[in-house]
């Protein structure tokens, strides 16, 4: 371990050499050709029109409004069951797992309740108009059914390796459930094609993009780094490597810690802000519903509305994208359908919850089609953008957000860095981990000194794209899922539950 410590120490240490001596223009032009690339491989903008609707976004509408019904709105029907279960009241002898189902529903947080839920709704608004909240909270209401499908194999599916750690997620319930359907190759294409998409998405939305975001809130109150914008990425890196050395105990104890204490904090000042302008919030509301049909002086119309909608609503929930079930298939509990209705929490808090209570705040105070606000809308720096909302109430108000938003990069960092890392090993062996966790360090000093425009383009790309393969498991398991979700209900109707916990 001291030697791997050793060497996240001198690799991060030496990068910036090389990131100082390039040209931003370089890095710049190679995200934007990179952009490019992937625009081209990963269909996006397939289905033509004006505007597009990109096919990646009509296969997660699609998937999600499919398993809700599928599952009869198991999204509504087993909340209070599944509140019940994270209070721990149907905890038995028999859990088998790394983490509890708390510590995987803080950790899996502590990846969605990020930059997407301050600078990604704040991008969406200044694009799409107060309308695009409205297919947001949709997105997150269907997202529930997703996460709920995606947890459940993840613990159906999951290997217990020999060193006792656990490999689950997407990567094993596609290769191990396509070869019970007698299809292991197009299971193991699949699995590797997540894999891979998870590995550059973490790079991407993982720690690009929490950096390049959270460096613009941080800049508005320290001009330090506006000079020396490296620094703070280096600062980050040493924060986010500490805890990542760990392990998945040491991400989930962190989490557990963060999470909690930082959503209590963000949406406290968003309140103090809506309840301060409570005169303005049912005119907000009204825009934020009528706007959603029929959208006044923004691109795209309605459609465009609804893809910025859905598009900022998955970047920030994950719903669909499988990333999620790779933390709670290392959950310890006896059925795998248990984890799954824990996870039906996570789009509620991270898009219902917190996302409506930053649109409220960017729609009550006029910045996202405020003239003064252009340029920083016109370079996709979202977080900046939520400062300057903040801002409106009070000169230090600002310093609030940057606390939130410092603290929801890094723990979003910090759990990426597992997603990454599992699929890592998955594509090249445990050994291999430290490999990865030097690049992810790596990539989050790059992000500090390229532009925040190509990294939220960047991002975009290779998250979605991890949706592709990965909705495909899901469309053929389902229906594994709803015969465990069927013999679970069963077993909790004739009290057979309720006696396992008298037993324990």
């Amino acid at each position: 371990m001291a030697i791997y410590r050793y060497f996240l120490v001198v690799a991060v240490g030496l990068f910036p050499q090389w990131a100082l001596a390039a040209e931003p223009g370089r890095l710049d032009a190679f995200f934007g050709t990179l952009n490019g690339y992937l625009a081209s491989v990963i269909f996006f903008d397939v289905f033509p029109g004006e505007p597009a609707m990109p096919f990646i976004v009509a296969w997660l509408i699609a998937g999600a409004v499919y398993l809700t019904l599928r599952f009869s709105f198991v999204n509504l029907r087993m909340m209070g069951h599944a509140f019940r279960v994270l209070r721990g009241k149907y905890h038995t002898a028999d859990d088998k797992g790394e983490v509890s189902p708390f510590q995987a529903l803080t950790t899996a947080l502590s990846a969605t309740v990020g930059l997407g839920n301050i600078a990604g709704v704040a991008i969406a608004i200044s694009i799409g108009g107060p309308g695009a909240t409205f297919w947001m909270i949709v997105a997150g209401f269907l997202g529930m059914t997703t996460k709920f499908t995606e947890a459940t194999l993840a613990q159906r599916y999951r290997e217990v390796r020999p060193d006792g750690r656990i490999m689950g997620g997407p990567m094993e319930y596609l290769s191990k459930g396509f070869a019970e359907y007698k299809l292991p190759r197009i299971g193991k294409i699949l699995a590797g094609m997540f894999a891979v998409f998870t590995v550059l998405g973490s790079f991407g939305a993982g720690s690009a993009f929490q950096v390049s975001q959270s460096l613009g809130a941080v800049q508005e109150q320290l001009p330090f780094f506006n000079d020396t914008p490296i620094a703070y990425g280096l600062i980050m890196g040493v924060a986010v490597g500490v805890v990542i050395i760990g392990g998945l105990r040491r991400i989930a104890h962190t989490a557990e810690a963060v999470v909690p204490t930082m959503i209590l904090i963000y949406l406290g000042a968003c309140l103090w802000i809506i309840l301060g302008n409570v005169e303005h919030v049912p005119e907000a509301l009204a825009r934020i519903v009528t706007e959603a049909f029929a959208p006044i002086a923004v691109a795209g119309g309605m459609v465009g509305v609804l893809v910025q909608g859905f598009k900022r609503a998955v970047f920030s929930s994950e719903a669909g994208l499988g990333s999620a079930a790779i933390v709670h298939s290392t959950a310890s509990v006896k059925y795998p359908i248990r984890q799954g209705m824990v996870a039906l929490y996570e789009p509620f808090i991270d898009t219902i919850v917190i996302c409506t209570m930053t649109a409220l705040v960017i729609v009550i105070t006029g910045v996202y089609n405020d003239p003064a606000t252009l340029a920083i809308r016109e370079a996709s720096k979202g977080a900046a953008l939520t400062s300057v909302a903040f801002a409106t109430v009070s000169d230090w108000f600002p310093i609030i957000l940057t606390l939130s938003v410092v603290l929801f990069a890094y723990s979003t960092m910090i759990s990426w860095s597992y997603y990454g890392e599992r699929c890592w090993a998955y594509l090249f062996g445990e050994r291999t981990s430290i490999v990865y966790r030097v690049l992810f360090l790596v990539f989050i000093v790059i992000a500090s000194v390229a532009s925040a425009a190509n990294m939220v383009d960047f991002t975009d790309l290779l998250v979605l794209a991890m949706a592709f393969p990965n909705l495909i498991g899901l469309y053929l398991l389902s229906g594994k899922v709803r015969a465990m979700l069927d013999e679970y209900q069963a077993k909790l109707k004739n009290g057979e539950l309720d006696r396992e916990i008298t037993q324990r």
